[in-house]
């Protein structure tokens, strides 16, 4: 059994790509869309649409007045690097050497054991360019950041530095407002008043609100919601399914429910969803940005390497397999360098609507 020729990144890629052919793709993949650069550097514009302005009148034979261009934000950023492996020491490979015989069921499981080290490794590095967007469409008090601290090292990005967006586009509901109050909060105002904010500022639609299902069932219990779908369906209800108040909140909010409730565990295995309980994210529809991959140092140096093997998947994790010969170990890490650019930031609106 030549596990240099069995276990290489391109065998694990595919078996990533066939495990995962059916697994339901995350959130953030399909709003930020992943995307490829070299080297560090990331760089956006941030909020350069805005409502269409008329053409100025000219007259002929004199030169066209020069526009300026709509004001817009560059905003930079050194992308952060991820990197994890494990190994498979000699004591491991001596338990396979055991096992001669491919169809031995020890021998299988072994090394479908390989197969699935690796395929966390790649799943993990998933988590992360989620775990930020979802920071970013659910800030926490409006703090549009990224935040992730550990093993020594801080990366923390700050997509609002003068608090612009703060101000116009987060909005923290009190008192009586709030959705925990069933009797006093109005959704169906709160969904308006930050339609009408969107739509005045750059003349988009908001269409989907993205929230947990703790916080969709505050909504669906309170009286607004259940009047509103009385007056509609003259259906006296004290309790609403899902449908009902889905259909409700479409046909008079105009706006699309997104229930989200996939979790993570962070670096200390603390599990965590990625939709906090208590926010409603309100979003046009299309792309809201871009996931940016660079080029990790192991897809950089090691493509062309004698003792190395390197494959990439989704775009731009870097599964990489490296053999030490004294002592003779066989290293697989997967590596990335990831950060999310939301170039339609101000297209977005974010309720905290419990205390």
């Amino acid at each position: 059994m030549n596990l240099k020729e069995f276990f290489t990144p391109q065998a694990v890629a595919a078996n990533w790509a066939a495990v995962n052919a059916q697994a339901a793709p995350y959130l953030g993949a399909g709003l930020f869309p992943a995307r490829k650069k070299a080297g560090l550097d990331l760089t956006w514009l941030k909020g350069a649409k805005g409502l269409p302005v008329s053409l100025m009148p000219a007259a002929f034979d004199a030169k066209a007045p020069l526009r300026d261009r709509i004001g817009c934000d560059k905003l930079e950023a050194e992308m952060p690097f991820f990197r994890e492996g494990f190994k498979l020491k000699e004591r491991d490979r001596q338990e396979l050497l055991r096992s001669v015989d491919a169809s031995d069921p020890y021998a299988l499981a072994m090394m479908e054991r390989l197969f699935e080290d690796t395929c966390e490794l790649i799943e993990a590095a998933n988590v992360v360019p989620e775990r930020m967007i979802c920071q970013l469409l659910f800030p926490e008090n409006g703090n549009m950041m990224i935040s992730i601290r550990a093993n020594g090292v801080d990366y923390s990005y700050n997509y609002d530095e003068d608090g612009s967006w703060k101000k116009n586009h987060f909005v923290q509901l009190s008192g009586s407002d709030c959705w925990s109050n069933a009797n006093s909060a109005d959704p169906f105002r709160d969904f308006k008043n930050a339609r009408d904010l969107v739509r005045q500022a750059s003349g988009v639609e908001l269409t989907t609100a993205i929230m947990s299902t703790n916080t969709f069932e505050l909504l669906a219990a309170s009286d607004a919601v259940k009047d509103r779908f009385l007056s509609a369906f003259s259906i006296p209800r004290g309790f609403l399914f899902e449908e009902d108040v889905k259909t409700v909140i479409k046909g008079a909010a105009k706006m699309q429910i997104a229930l989200y409730d996939r979790m993570y565990r962070d670096e200390n295995h603390t599990a965590h969803p990625f939709v906090p309980d208590g926010y409603v994210c309100l979003v046009p529809d299309g792309t809201l940005g871009a996931t940016w991959y660079g080029t990790t140092p192991e897809e950089a140096d090691l493509s062309a390497a004698q003792n190395a093997d390197v494959a990439i998947v989704n775009t731009g994790v870097a599964v990489s397999r490296i053999v030490g010969e004294h002592p003779v170990n066989l290293n697989t890490f997967v590596s990335e360098i990831v950060l999310p650019s939301f170039e339609r930031m101000d297209e977005v609106v974010v309720l905290k609507v419990s205390a």
